[in-house]
This record gives structure tokens, sequence and C-alpha cells, in this order.
């Protein structure tokens, strides 16, 4: 690689890296505690108590309550609101159901209840304003929407840009040096310099990884609305042109089940859209189904059924772009693998927060350096110039 080559992948490395490295940092300070959101809250809450243990909410046993008689208990709670979601657990009979005042209402005035399906009884409302959710959403888009989603989306390309024109670096500067080497016989920053370089190989994979699924989660909205565009629209073409049917028109919710699950048997229901919300037309339930592995687990396959006959329209999996999404969310936050893999994406969260907090350190050190020192200082293995 010659000297110019060099300088040319130096600046890339140096400016994606200076640009992204404060947002980053903030990115990386949430996402530690997020890693663990299911543990703070079970901490935090408690574990609920609930009845007819080892049954899934959406199961067929007898022994669970309706979930006509759900929806019921729920709008109970919050009169005027109409619903919005209806998710399931597959391990416990516990099951949630989002109310909104309209179905197309905005996350902040959603309510989120949590309910016993065995004794049809609230056992809690979930708190959107928390320490989670503030840490959750200024992990997402820093309170600013989707502005602010397509910011951060493209910090996300700058880190693995400065990811990418490391790796190359590193080759040239490693060339007279053993592979992690450690000189913590020489200055300060010499030895800042080999923990960055060394630190960064070892959270390579990782880094990519969670850098490209960032950048997939920062297009959840696009990629929901293309969804809709085109996935939806086809599913529901016949329904074109129709007002929104009114929720004093919905029909059973148990019929529009049974008609989803002869339609997709073997798939276990994960959650319910409503009509007029963002995951259902105007007109249908969107039952949403998913495999039992925990690959496919994610990946769902929608349902629609007339909310007011509970007759089947279509029946469609999820396209490539809405299974990346779906497969990047989890993967971004180490939900994969139980606490194990939480704990090793902990663990490689602090690498990063060392990698960018000695990044920012040696480019502090070296910011009046001309660009010829350092290609010299890359070429040499930080032996020359500036590392002395």
């Amino acid at each position: 690689m010659t000297r110019g080559t060099i300088r040319a992948w130096f600046l890339v490395h140096k400016w994606t890296s200076l640009i992204c490295t404060l947002f980053l940092l903030m990115l990386c300070l949430t996402g530690l505690p997020l890693i663990f959101h299911d543990e703070i809250d079970r901490l935090i809450e408690g574990q609920p108590q609930v009845g007819a243990p080892g049954v899934g909410s959406s199961g067929t046993s007898a022994s669970l309550l309706p979930l006509d008689t759900m929806l019921a208990v729920a709008l109970k709670q919050r009169p005027g609101e109409v619903p919005a979601f209806m998710a399931f657990d597959n391990e416990q009979p516990l099951m949630t159901i989002t109310t909104a005042p309209r179905p197309d209402s905005p996350t902040n005035q959603m309510t989120v209840l949590v309910l016993d399906r065995s004794t049809g009884k609230l056992t809690s409302t979930l708190d959107e304003t928390g320490v989670m959710p503030f840490l959750l959403q200024l992990h997402t888009d820093m309170f600013l929407g989707l502005p602010g989603m397509l910011f951060l989306g493209a910090m996300g390309v700058l880190f693995v840009a400065a990811i990418v024109s490391g790796v190359v670096l590193y080759a040239p500067f490693m060339r007279k040096l053993a592979f992690g080497t450690l000189r913590a016989t020489r200055s300060r920053r010499v030895k800042w310099l080999d923990y960055h370089n060394l630190l960064g190989v070892v959270a390579l994979a990782w880094t990519v990884v969670v850098g490209l699924t960032g950048v997939i989660n920062a297009l959840a909205t696009p990629i929901n609305q293309m969804w809709q565009a085109n996935e939806l629209a086809g599913m529901t073409r016949a329904y074109a042109g129709r007002g929104a049917l009114p929720p004093s028109q919905y029909g059973s919710l148990d019929k529009a089940m049974a008609t989803a699950r002869e339609a997709l048997p073997g798939y276990n229901p994960q959650f319910i859209g409503f009509p007029g919300g963002a995951f259902s037309s105007a007109h249908h339930y969107a039952v949403f189904f998913q495999g039992d592995t925990p690959l496919t687990e994610r990946l769902l396959t929608s349902a629609l059924i007339d909310a007011e006959t509970g007759t089947f329209t279509d029946s469609r999996p999820m396209p490539w772009y809405a299974a990346a999404l779906a497969l990047s969310q989890p993967l971004h936050f180490g939900d994969y693998g139980g606490l194990p893999l939480k704990l090793l994406w902990a663990a490689l969260t602090v690498f990063t927060i060392v990698i960018l907090g000695s990044g920012l350190y040696l480019w502090l050190g070296r910011r009046r350096a001309s660009p010829d020192a350092l290609a010299r200082e890359v070429e040499t293995g930080g032996t020359a110039g500036l590392a002395r």
C-alpha cells in the first residue's frame, strides 16, 4: 500500500470517526442498560403472579378466557379509547392490550395494559415515563422522531465506514509488530494506540453487526411504510376507496383468531393489529403469526381478517426488507441467546466505549500533525514520529 493510499484511508478513518464518536458514545451508554431491559424491568416491577402457569396466552386451553372478554376488560379500564394492539406471551397466560384515543394515535398517547388471561384481571400498566423508556427513546431517536432516527442511522453508516477504514489501516500498521502487541513500557500514547487497535480487532465482527443492525433499525418507519404501500395495499385491494370501519362495528376477535388459525395451522400468534393502525388496514384485524424456533419466531406471517364479518381476506409472509428489520432488532440488543449472550454484548459494548474514547484521545494528541507524518506512523507501526 502506497503512502498516498494510506493517507487517503487515514483521512476516511479520521473524519468518519470524529463525526460519529460522540453520538456513538451516547448510544453505547444508553444501549448498555437496554441490553438488560427485561431483567431491569423484572427487578423494578417484580414478577407478575399469574394463574395456569405454563399455558400460553395465545393457546386454546379451555382455562383461558376468550379474547373478546379480555378486550372488554381492557376497554373498561380505558373508557373512551379504542384498541390498537393485542399481544400474546406463548409461555404463560399474560397478554398485553394497547389502547389509544384513536387507532392511529402516536405511541406517546398509547396505554399498554398487562392482563392475566387465566383470571381476567389487570396485573399492571406499563409505565412509559420511567428511566428505561427514556433511555430507549434517547437511544432510538433522541426525542426527535423520524429525523432523529434517520440522523442516528447516518451515524451508524459513518461508524461502519470507520470500522472498514480502520481494518484497512491495521494491516500496514501491524507489519512490523506481532499481532496483539501491547507496548506497555512505551509512552502513554503508544499504549493507548495499541489498546485502541487490539480492542478494535477483537470486537470487529460485533461492531460491524451492531452498526449495520442499528442502521436497519433506524429505517424502521420507512420500512413499515413500504410494507403498507406494497404488501398491505396488495392484500386489501378489494377494500380500496371504502371508509374506515368504526370500532362499534368490530366483530368477534375469537372468530377472527379461529379463522386466522385455520388459514395458518401450526403457527403461534404473536400479536393482533386493529383496524386503522400502522400494522393493519382500515377494515381488518391483522393477525401476525410467528414460527416456533429462535430464528423463525422473528419472521412473521400476517393474516388479514375482515373485522366486521370475520372472513379471511389474505395472508402473506414478510417481504425481505421487513424480515431484515425483524431479525436485526433483537440481534442489535443480543436478545437471541438469553443472559449469556447479553453479558457478551455488554462486555463488547464496554470494549467499544474504550475504543471510541481512546480514538478521541489519540486524535487530540495528533490533531496538528501533517498527513505525511500520520501516514509514516501507520507505515512504522507507531514506532516513528508521533507515537514516540
